[in-house]
């Protein structure tokens, strides 16, 4: 908008004209007050109604709330306004009117539950604490991008749509597609290794995966946003490290960049970066130190799944970001690698938050027959894959990388309460719109 001046740069002394939302009026008798709201903050605008148009001052102030207005006139000095001045206004135009009726309150006095919020989506981002979390998220992707460049990454894009599933099994979206069955892509898992097969190398990829699961829990979507590394010649241990960094470096930036955003979550003062290497323990540790504590029903055994509850005693016994290694090759998709020396051991390894788990990765297995025989030991019909596994008999060398959950890790480091609130329209089991 030509000749637009933002709330925050308006200064005393001037002749501006601001646009954005009315965010609030106070009526004062022969005196009245619109507070403006735009993307830099708010501005007061005085209407003095004894000294003002009457048209103007009425255009004004039989503006609803959440209306578009924009307001030309003098920028004065008024230290008791929000940012210090306020503006007189010459000219005043509803650009877009809103309902007197909102389904909910932008400004946050009166409280909306969350699926309230989520079916007006566009009013609940107005909230500055609601705003924050999408501009963190932004600074968050960002420096996952850049860092993974400082890894020597390079961006790739892999099919959403696809002949197979990653890792069979129920939770696929099938589609119809020219006639023929199609799936929605649980994961670029198989795409990336290939592509590090290729001369290329190292890839990443930030992107939408799909998962037809059953949970509706504050922790799960059926539509997510996977943050996705792989190499060549990296084994699993150097994939650890790769997540360790992106993970770290995520933190900086929101602490060095986001401070006003942290701020209006109320989290400014507690908001620590990880200043440690994150502890790797292997399987077997992790389940010794749950059961030492006595805290679960029953006590693990070699084979089982760490069950939430279990997370959260590790978590807690931890007490901060923690790598587990070493799983059980039982548990874990065909393509993670084996230990040479004990094949019941795969390197496959989590990375997790006291609150929730955030990596599934591992070195993967790049030699064809025993890739193959994995398949079939996890009742997958390799000539189904073939696309992939054909790829494995033409020189495809050591390999290794990982899947992160991108609101799983806005989730922990923003403390929110729902794994929705990091996404501006999720799909979950009941929610398909907005």
């Amino acid at each position: 908008m030509d000749g637009r001046t933002y709330a925050a740069d308006a200064t005393a002394g001037t002749e501006a004209t601001v646009a954005g939302w009315v965010h609030e009026i106070r009526d004062l008798g022969g005196i009245a007050f619109l507070i403006l709201r735009d993307a830099t903050g708010k501005i007061q605008v005085k209407f003095e109604k004894d000294e003002m148009d009457d048209e103007l001052v009425e255009t004004g102030l039989d503006a609803h709330r959440e209306s578009v207005v924009r307001v030309t006139g003098a920028v004065e000095e008024e230290p008791r306004a929000p940012t210090g001045v306020e503006i007189t206004p010459e000219e005043f135009e509803v650009l877009a009117g809103a309902d007197p009726e909102l389904p909910l309150d932008p400004s946050g006095k009166v409280d909306a539950e969350l699926p309230t919020r989520l079916d007006n989506r566009t009013l609940d981002v107005r909230k500055p604490e609601v705003q924050a979390i999408f501009e963190i998220r932004s600074a968050v992707l960002g420096a996952v991008r850049e860092t993974f460049r400082d890894l020597g990454g390079t961006e790739i894009t892999t099919p959403k749509i696809v002949a197979t599933g990653t890792e069979g099994g129920t939770e696929l979206f099938p589609i119809s597609y020219f006639g023929r069955e199609a799936f929605m892509n649980q994961s670029p898992q198989l795409f990336k290794q290939l592509i590090a097969g290729s001369n290329v190398e190292r890839v990443f990829e930030i992107g939408p995966i799909f998962r037809a699961e059953e949970h509706n829990t504050p922790r799960h979507l059926n539509e997510a946003t996977s943050i996705d590394f792989e190499s060549a010649f990296y084994d699993h241990h150097e994939a650890m490290d790769a997540a360790e960094a992106i993970v770290t470096a995520a933190y900086e930036t929101v602490a060095e960049n986001c401070t006003e955003q942290l701020e209006a979550l109320g989290l400014a003062e507690e908001f620590t970066v990880p200043d440690d290497d994150f502890p790797r323990l292997t399987y077997q540790e992790a389940l010794d130190r749950v059961n030492a504590t006595g805290e679960l029903d029953e006590t693990l055994e070699w084979g089982d799944d760490l069950s939430t509850e279990a997370e959260h005693v590790l978590g807690q016994e931890i007490g901060g970001h923690h790598f587990i290694t070493d799983w059980p090759s039982e548990v874990k998709p065909f393509y993670i690698m084996d230990y040479e020396d004990d094949e019941t051991v795969s390197t496959g390894f989590d990375l997790s938050h006291p609150r929730m788990e955030l990596v599934s990765g591992g070195q993967r297995e790049h030699r064809y027959d025993e890739l193959v025989a994995g398949f079939e030991q996890q009742g997958l019909d390799p000539e189904e894959f073939e696309y992939y596994t054909e790829m494995f008999r033409f020189g495809m060398p050591p390999h290794a990388g990982w899947g992160m959950g991108a609101e799983r890790l806005l989730a922990t480091m923003l403390e929110l309460d729902n794994i929705r609130e990091a996404v501006l329209f999720p799909r979950d089991r009941q929610r398909l719109s907005p």
